[in-house]
């Protein structure tokens, strides 16, 4: 059974895609630092009838991280699609004028350095089975700097340059690597099946590849 892992599941759009996933006959390994959330969201699942654990891991731990996903391939199956779309905490939203070097440090832990080591840990399975996917989730900071929002506009483009460049490095391999980019909260994007349309994009980058980066709203429809 194919697996995906998201990275930072929760009951909004973490749930949304892995019942998506499931639908395809997809495992799910839910990764987030809560393990009785990640239970009861999994327990939710399993009764919707979609195969789904919790592995609990902080990001910011990489030995906690790619143990998560060493686990999650040997109790699901092999991994062939990663999500990484951990939620920015809101210290990562402050003003440029509050940023400091070790905030900034932290915020590029978060998101760039913590998508490097889950990378590093499934990549592996998919170079030897020539296929599998990587989806990175960002919000609009990815793109365009806002001084409001330091740590993430340090942070968001560094990954999305790691990104883009797994992209092209594997473009040859069978391997796609996306990024959604999401400029602003969701539930305020006046999409017309809410987070389930959001899903849906996510599964159709899954199954096409294409290029690197998709809008789900054009930027400046957005406020993040």
């Amino acid at each position: 059974m194919p697996t995906i892992a998201i990275i930072g599941a929760g009951p909004g759009l973490g749930a949304a895609v892995a019942r998506r996933f499931g639908r395809e006959g997809f495992a799910v390994a839910l990764v987030s630092r809560d393990q009785a959330k990640l239970d009861q969201l999994a327990a939710t699942l399993e009764g919707e009838g979609v195969t789904a654990r919790g592995y609990a891991a902080d990001i910011l731990d990489p030995s906690a991280l790619e143990s998560a996903l060493a686990d999650a391939a040997a109790e699901l199956g092999p991994i062939s699609a990663l999500q990484y779309s951990p939620l920015p905490t809101r210290t990562f939203l402050k003003p440029v004028l509050d940023l400091t070097p070790e905030l900034a440090l932290e915020a590029l832990r978060f998101s760039a350095l913590g998508l490097i080591h889950a990378v590093r840990a499934v990549l592996p399975p998919m170079r030897v089975s020539g296929e599998g996917t990587i989806i990175l989730i960002n919000g609009g900071t990815a793109l365009k700097s806002r001084s409001d929002f330091a740590g993430t506009s340090v942070a968001f483009p560094a990954e999305t340059a790691y990104g883009e460049m797994l992209h092209d490095a594997l473009a040859d391999e069978g391997i796609g690597v996306v990024q959604l980019v999401i400029p602003g909260a969701i539930p305020k994007l006046q999409l017309e099946n809410g987070i389930d349309d959001v899903a849906e994009r996510i599964w159709s980058l899954h199954v096409s590849h294409g290029e690197f980066r998709s809008m789900m709203i054009p930027l400046e429809d957005g406020r993040e």
